[in-house]
């Protein structure tokens, strides 16, 4: 019978790892271990289940694996290359298992950093970045993900505070956080259009607040090793100190959801060489014809592609990082990242599966299961198209988005 988790050979074609400090070795290494020893042996039946191991939460704390970039309150303060390598062996494991740790560090977190007021980050991160605390991010909503600025959700400013009233749906953790971050339009106030996306606010909604109900959305073919839910707000009364004193517009949620796109830049890497590196092993050792499949023309020209592709990922990775700590990379950038690895990620995990043959399908592999999640890493945090919008608009000048 095959061995389900042979030791891993990571892809590092180009000797990138000589360009990393020793810190950085040392972090990606622990991370790595941790999710072949902690996460593997478990993940296939988290997703068979639809569960996630909430076991284990304290363990990735301490691995620092929430706001990793994130300085002060507790959190670790770290450079974007090694941030981005803990996404990346996060991802090695499952695509749910990096979206949980990008849900509270690079979303909920990254805006109580960005947008909150002293108190509300000393109460939050602390304990968000040891794990005790569970945050989501609440955006998306049923008609509204690739046109935020249209959301229907909306806080009406009261004499102690607001009122919240809306739905939002592909939440991320958002049956198991302990606090909201929401975004609504704004009404009541003055000077502000509420039909605008300038009107757009962030609010901190705890959980057990009366009106605020979340329930998991079940019948995923993909990542289900996450939990995702929709959440509902009936004129829940929030305080004012429930306000993200510092959010201004739809730039706000969007500035999270950049720091967001970059770390499934890295991660899906992670997904791609694990599929690559199950296929080389299994060619390897699956016989036909009298010899190893690896032997034969078309396998070592699957082999080649998904390298190449994989090594022009890590270095458009490694160059963005280079970008994001010199405060000069743009949200064109990150796009490109995002859009560009997603892609070779999900071409390496079909590839992968073909090389596979039949038992490709069966999860005691991994490569039809990152398969599946990858199909909705390419969906969410924008899809695969409006990122190529995006890039449209850079290089002409025209924005394509709507007529």
């Amino acid at each position: 019978m095959d061995n389900p988790m042979p030791t891993f050979e990571a892809v590092d074609f180009y000797h990138l790892d000589e360009l990393l400090m020793v810190d950085e070795r040392r972090l990606r290494d622990a991370v790595r271990d941790w999710v072949q020893q902690r996460f593997l042996p478990i993940v296939a039946q988290h997703y068979r289940d639809g569960t996630f191991p909430m076991e284990l939460v304290p363990e990735l704390a301490h691995l620092g694996v929430f706001g990793p970039g994130i300085k002060g309150h507790g959190c670790a303060g770290l450079g974007s290359v090694a941030a981005g390598l803990i996404m990346q062996e996060l991802e090695r494991g499952d695509s749910g298992l990096r979206t949980f740790a990008s849900v509270q560090g690079s979303l909920a977190m990254m805006a109580i950093d960005l947008f909150g007021s002293e108190e509300q980050k000393s109460r939050w991160l602390p304990a968000m970045a040891q794990g005790t605390k569970l945050g989501c991010f609440g955006l998306t909503e049923p008609d509204f993900g690739s046109n935020p600025g249209g959301l229907r959700c909306r806080a009406h400013k009261t004499a102690n505070g607001y009122r919240l009233s809306g739905a939002k749906k592909w939440i991320g953790n958002g049956t198991i956080a302990d606090l909201a971050v929401v975004w609504a339009k704004v009404e009541g106030e003055a000077g502000i259009d509420p039909d605008s996306a300038d009107a757009i606010r962030g609010f901190l909604v705890e959980k057990g607040t009366p009106g605020f109900t979340s329930s998991l959305i079940e019948g995923k073919l993909s990542l289900r090793a996450a939990l995702t839910a929709e959440l509902a707000f009936n004129d829940c009364a929030l305080p004012t100190s429930a306000l993200l004193p510092q959010s201004d517009g739809l730039r706000s949620p969007l500035s999270c959801l950049n720091h967001a796109r970059y770390g499934i830049a890295w991660g899906v890497l992670g997904a791609a060489m694990a599929c690559y590196d199950e296929a080389r092993q299994y060619a390897m050792r699956r016989e036909q014809f009298g010899r190893p499949i690896a032997g034969f023309q078309l396998v070592q020209t699957k082999l080649a592609r998904m390298l190449t592709e994989i090594t022009k990922a890590q270095l458009l990775a490694h160059r963005l990082a280079q970008l994001k700590d010199a405060g000069t990379a743009k949200h064109y950038h990150i796009s490109m990242a995002k859009m560009n690895n997603v892609e070779i990620a999900l071409d390496a995990a079909r590839t992968a599966r073909d090389i596979l043959g039949g038992v490709g399908i069966l999860d005691e592999h991994q490569c039809f299961r990152h398969l599946c999640n990858l199909e909705s890493v390419k969906t969410y945090e924008g899809t695969h198209d409006i990122h190529l919008l995006v890039l449209g608009q850079q290089i002409t000048g025209f924005p394509a988005f709507a007529g």
